[in-house]
Order: C-alpha cells, then sequence, then structure tokens
C-alpha cells in the first residue's frame, strides 16, 4: 500500500456520470486515478446512495477513486455538501474518515470516504452496490 497524497473514494452523486455540480467540482481539484470497490452495503437514502462498513467480504460497494490535487479547497466545499462540516448539528447525516478500497487493479488505498452515519432501517439496499445500475 503506497500513497503519499489524499485520496477520496465517491460512490453516488460524486461520481463522474452523475451530472451534478459537486461531480464537476471534484474533477476539478482531483484527478481521476480508477474505478474500485469498497467493503460496505450500499443504501437509497433519498435521491442519493449512503454507504456503511461491512464484515462481509461479498458486500462491496462499486466507485471512483481521485488523488486530491487541494484537499484543503475540496474538503471546505464537499464537508458542507455531505453536511458534515462543523455548522451541522452532531450526529451529521455522513462523516468523512480513512476506509480501505481496492482498485480494479487489485492495490489496496486507504482513501477518504463520506460514510452513512445514521440507521439504516427503512432503507432500500442496492443489492447491486453500484449506484448506478440502481
Amino acid at each position: 500500500m503506497k500513497q503519499q497524497n489524499d485520496y477520496l473514494f465517491v460512490y453516488g452523486t460524486l461520481r463522474q456520470n452523475s451530472n451534478h455540480k459537486m461531480s464537476e467540482f471534484l474533477r476539478r481539484y482531483a484527478n481521476f486515478v480508477g474505478n474500485g470497490s469498497y467493503q460496505g452495503k450500499l443504501y437509497q437514502v433519498d435521491y442519493y446512495p449512503g454507504v456503511v462498513p461491512s464484515d462481509s467480504p461479498q458486500d462491496h460497494v462499486q466507485g471512483e477513486v481521485y488523488q486530491l490535487i487541494d484537499a484543503d479547497k475540496l474538503f471546505a466545499q464537499l464537508d458542507e455538501y455531505e453536511e458534515c462540516s462543523r455548522h451541522f448539528p452532531r450526529p451529521t447525516e455522513y462523516i468523512r474518515c480513512k476506509q480501505n478500497v481496492t482498485l480494479t487493479t487489485g492495490e489496496i488505498m486507504s482513501v477518504w470516504i463520506y460514510l452513512f452515519n445514521r440507521a439504516t432501517t427503512g432503507l432500500q439496499l442496492i443489492e447491486s452496490g453500484d449506484f448506478y445500475q440502481h
């Protein structure tokens, strides 16, 4: 696991094919590294998804990994977008933390990810683990 820069794993509205303005913002301040997967479960929260970690190796969430050019500027905006900045009451809907993801090349990377920070009771599980195949 080699790294000296910050990386981010995105799995929903921040992915390239989402056509969301924050996805465009991400691509301005980060470089696409490749596709990858995270060991977790993906849920439909609203018009957007949320991921929670899973102990089961069969649970994979598909997404994209980006190398951050300006992490401070990027996270200032993304933390607001994900409603987990200091301006939002605790507990926030998402938390940003470091987790391991596996690139399609097999390389394992430690990356930032926004994890869903609420109960998943009543939310629809996205069985494919891919928000855009749902």
